[in-house]
């Protein structure tokens, strides 16, 4: 089975004897407005002006140990545009205010469409099981903001380009597993024209038709600024109930 055809069929029997050690597809979940508990809508859920972001699938490649990878600097010997991560968490329970002392986990694919600590697998052929570029954990600051060094996301068949974000409070309970969209004019640009990347072309599944994005991108799209010869950032807020 190859990767675009398990994000498109969820698990079937099949599938889960094929990925056993893998934790969940890509596609969407139910959403969350409380960390325990699921709401069933795709819209996160809002007090006032203040909107939870909803919640999303792990993937097939999450983090392992994420307490391991301790770091900003995530790219390791992965190499295309230079791309700094900005994320700030706010805690829905305290009227959005920032939310310091959270662990953000982020994970996302390098400029093939490849995952570290995979690999070998119909899933994805190349094999990168012992190695873990692209990963990594921060501390929030009293603004609630966390920035990681990176570089920009390839893509792959069956997904819309997207980070992945695990946050956890301060004792480690989960408070949300979610993940940011890109803005489709950039990221066409840049699979067209940028080195590392132009090869592949346009991704295929835009956010509009992505099985994690179509019905909630308004809530996961991150605003990017930059430019190729510059390198990008992205900034995006994500509200949790803490």
């Amino acid at each position: 089975m190859e990767r675009k055809d398990f994000l498109k069929q969820g698990f079937t029997a099949l599938g889960l004897m094929a990925v056993a050690p893998l934790t969940g597809s890509c596609k969407k979940d139910t959403e969350s407005t409380t960390p325990d508990t699921d709401s069933g809508s795709g819209s996160g859920t809002s007090t006032g002006s203040c909107t939870s972001t909803p919640s999303e699938t792990e993937g097939p490649f999450p983090t392992k140990s994420p307490s391991s990878l301790v770091t900003n600097d995530i790219r390791s010997d992965r190499t295309g545009l230079p791309f700094t991560i900005k994320i700030t968490i706010q805690n829905k329970n305290n009227s959005c205010a920032a939310l310091a002392g959270a662990l953000v986990d982020i994970w996302h694919c390098d400029a093939d469409g490849n995952y570290s600590e995979y690999g070998g697998t119909q899933m994805q052929s190349t094999n990168y099981a012992s190695v873990h570029f692209l990963r990594g954990r921060q501390t929030t600051d009293t603004a609630g903001l966390v920035t990681f060094t990176s570089i920009f996301p390839g893509w792959y068949s069956g997904r819309a380009t997207h980070i992945h974000v695990h946050i956890y409070n301060a004792s480690g309970k989960s408070l949300l597993v979610t993940q940011i969209a890109f803005p489709e004019d950039v990221t066409n640009t840049i699979y067209t024209t940028a080195t590392n990347y132009y090869k592949k072309g346009k991704q295929d599944t835009t956010n509009a038709r992505d099985n994690v994005f179509s019905d909630s991108v308004s809530l996961e799209l991150g605003t990017l600024t930059g430019s190729i010869a510059a390198g990008y950032v992205i900034t995006h807020t994500i509200v949790v109930s803490a």
